[in-house]
C-alpha cells in the first residue's frame, strides 16, 4: 500500500477518529516514528485527552467559538496540545481564567498543565477574591485583564446582594429611560448621560440596575 497524504487523507475520511495503531497499519505496518514522519504532510490533530491517542483531520469548521471540537468524548483543540490550547485561552481572554472556568471548558483536569505554564513563565497568575486567575504573561495584556476580572467580579458581586436599600424605583426608571433612549449604553455611558442630575445616581446604584434586570450584556467583560 503507498505511503502517501493520499493514503492519510482517505483514512481519516472513512473513519473520522483513529489511534496509532490504526495508522500505522494503513501505512503498511510502519514503525510509529515512520508514522508521524508521514502525518506531518496532512493538517491533522491529536486528541488532548485520553493521554493523546486519538488523531482527527483538521478541519476550522469544526471549531466552536473556543477553538475545540469533540468527537463521542475524544476532545480535540485547533492548538492541538492541552498546554498550547490553555495558554491560548488564558492570553485570549479579556479577564483571564481561573482553574475552574478552564477545567469546565476543557472537560478535564488543568492543574498540572497550569503550573508548568507559570513555572516556565508563560502565563501569570494573580489572587481576585482569594482565587487565582491566571492572565497573560505580558505585563501590559495582563494589567487590563486584571482590571477587568476585578470589574466582572464586582458585578457578580452586586448581583447576588440584590439592589440595596438606597436603590428605590425612581433610579431604576432613569437607567431604564436611558437605555430607552439610547439602545446599547453601558453602565458607565449611563452614569455620563445622568451626570448634574439631583439627586446625584451612582456607579454601584447602575450596576445594581443592570444586575437585578439582566441589562447591558454588550457592555460587560467578553470571556470569548
Amino acid at each position: 500500500m503507498p505511503r502517501s497524504p493520499d493514503t492519510l487523507m482517505k483514512l481519516f475520511e472513512q473513519k473520522t477518529v483513529v489511534d496509532l495503531a490504526t495508522i500505522r497499519e494503513a501505512l503498511g505496518g510502519v514503525t510509529a516514528m515512520t508514522a508521524f514522519r508521514h502525518m506531518r504532510r496532512v493538517p491533522y490533530r491529536r486528541s488532548y485527552n485520553h493521554n493523546g491517542g486519538y488523531y482527527c483531520l483538521y478541519d476550522p469548521s469544526r471549531c466552536d467559538r473556543m477553538g475545540l471540537w469533540s468527537i463521542g468524548d475524544i476532545q480535540f483543540s485547533k492548538d492541538g496540545s492541552l498546554k498550547a490550547t490553555v495558554r491560548r485561552m488564558v492570553c485570549e481572554s479579556e479577564v483571564g481564567a481561573t482553574h475552574r472556568e478552564l477545567a469546565d471548558w476543557l472537560r478535564v483536569r488543568v492543574h498540572n498543565t497550569l503550573l508548568s505554564l507559570v513555572h516556565d513563565q508563560e502565563v501569570s497568575r494573580e489572587q481576585v477574591e482569594a482565587i487565582y486567575v491566571y492572565l497573560h504573561s505580558e505585563a501590559t495584556v495582563r494589567t487590563e485583564q486584571l482590571a477587568r476580572r476585578w470589574e466582572l467580579e464586582e458585578r457578580r458581586r452586586l448581583a447576588a446582594a440584590g439592589p440595596g436599600e438606597d436603590m428605590d424605583d425612581a433610579i431604576v426608571i432613569r437607567v431604564l429611560l436611558v437605555l430607552i433612549r439610547y439602545p446599547g449604553s453601558g453602565p458607565g455611558d449611563v452614569v455620563r448621560r445622568l451626570r448634574g442630575h439631583s439627586p446625584p445616581v451612582e456607579r454601584a446604584q447602575v450596576d445594581r440596575v443592570f444586575a437585578q434586570y439582566g441589562l447591558g450584556e454588550k457592555g460587560g467583560p467578553r470571556i470569548f
